[in-house]
């Protein structure tokens, strides 16, 4: 490895994973929502913001419309 590098000199190119890259939010959701998802966490052993996530754009790929049911 070199002592110093420069910078200037090298080729930049644009990173292919950039649409990949997810944006941290801050939202409220309801206690029994996150229970349900860490529930679900536990027994499939991925984290349970993913598992939100994962649920998120399954509804986003097959296009589901919400149907507002209030309990």
């Amino acid at each position: 490895m070199r002592k110093e590098y420069d910078i200037k000199n090298l080729d930049p190119r644009k990173n292919p994973y950039t649409k990949a890259i997810k944006k941290q939010v801050t939202i409220n959701l309801d206690e029994s929502v996150i229970e349900y998802f860490k529930k679900q966490s536990e027994s499939s052993g991925i984290p349970y913001q993913t598992l939100i996530n994962l649920y998120l754009r399954d509804c986003l790929i097959n296009d589901r419309h919400i149907e507002i049911a209030w309990k």
